[in-house]
């Protein structure tokens, strides 16, 4: 797989939490430091996420935002 994001961070899952139609995947890229991905419910099953997983987390964004 090609991908034009370049901003790509491993981690492993450590919480999935579904909701109606969308899911929370919480992935720990080190130790204490998390990244939350919203997906849909189908996404979720369709890659067979379950804690424990190793995914990447790949983002592109256009704008980010920082707040404090």
């Amino acid at each position: 797989m090609k991908l034009s994001a370049r901003n790509i961070i491993s981690g492993k899952v450590v919480s999935v939490t579904k909701g109606m139609t969308t899911a929370n995947i919480k992935i720990e890229i080190a130790s204490g430091c998390l990244v939350t991905s919203s997906i849909t419910n189908e996404s979720v099953d369709d890659l067979a996420i379950e804690i424990g997983d190793i995914v990447s987390a790949i983002i592109k964004s256009s704008d980010v935002i920082i707040g404090k």
